[in-house]
């Protein structure tokens, strides 16, 4: 599994070339550069049975294997069974505990800024279902919903240059938990399965043209670089699911 590009930079791949695949059968893959230069926070949507939690469990396994120095956190708002071998693990966080979470990686982000912390190992915090979390919260709490959108915000706008990284999946983005212009605090967008028109008016506002009349399969879609670089992406299989397993269960920090 290639982790590096021909520069030495860490980079992650998401999938390979969907119309290569459709056309001749060829895996080109494609990837995005890590180093602190880009911004690597990532945004994945897709209705269920998209692929989007297959997809978030290479991405947590593939930034592992990438940045061995990294930190990881998971918070897994639904605890459904994607993520139920992860249970147990000392970063892994569930339900109402995923708050707890975004706490931890907040405070490194501040004392980063602050210079009481002058390491720049990569940390990240895998948030799954972030938007069915904040609406929830919005419902129950309007003033406790505004001040964790306010910590994913600054995560956002400061963690790049701090080497803190969000990695948010959601099945479709909500204008009370994803204001306008906060797409473009996210550095790769990635919309799986047959989604409906308005998560494409959210979040690819600039390629309507480009995606009208597409059609995408379980595990097919677009992946947005930077808010220009368009590609449409498969979702490879992991051939070693059991390895793949073990490598998230070390980055969150074992099991007993």
């Amino acid at each position: 599994m290639r982790t590096m590009n021909c520069d030495g930079q860490p980079q992650l791949t998401l999938g390979c070339n969907l119309d290569r695949w459709r056309l001749f059968g060829e895996k080109v893959p494609i990837s995005i550069d890590l180093s602190p230069k880009t911004n690597s926070h990532i945004l994945l949507c897709g209705m269920s049975g998209s692929g989007k939690s297959y997809l978030e469990n290479q991405i947590l396994a593939k930034l592992a294997l990438a940045e061995p120095d990294g930190i990881f956190y998971l918070a897994d708002y639904k605890q459904d069974d994607s993520f139920a071998y992860l249970r147990g693990c000392p970063r892994y966080y569930g339900y109402k505990s995923t708050l707890e979470a975004l706490e931890i990686v907040h405070k490194r982000l501040l004392t980063r800024q602050s210079g009481e912390d002058t390491s720049r190992n990569p940390v990240t915090l895998v948030w799954d279902e972030y938007m069915a979390q904040m609406l929830a919260l919005i419902s129950a709490d309007k003033k406790a919903a505004a001040v964790v959108m306010g910590k994913v915000s600054e995560i956002l706008m400061l963690g790049r240059s701090l080497s803190v990284r969000l990695v948010i999946s959601c099945q479709r983005p909500d204008a009370l938990a994803f204001p306008a212009g906060s797409r473009l605090n996210y550095g790769v967008v990635v919309v799986l399965g047959a989604a409906v028109r308005s998560i494409y008016e959210m979040l690819l506002p600039d390629h309507m043209e480009q995606v009208k009349g597409r059609q995408f399969g379980r595990g097919e879609g677009v992946a947005l670089f930077q808010g220009s670089e368009l590609h449409y992406i498969k979702v490879g299989m992991t051939k070693d699911t059991q390895r793949m397993e073990e490598i998230c269960i070390k980055a969150l920090g074992g099991r007993d």
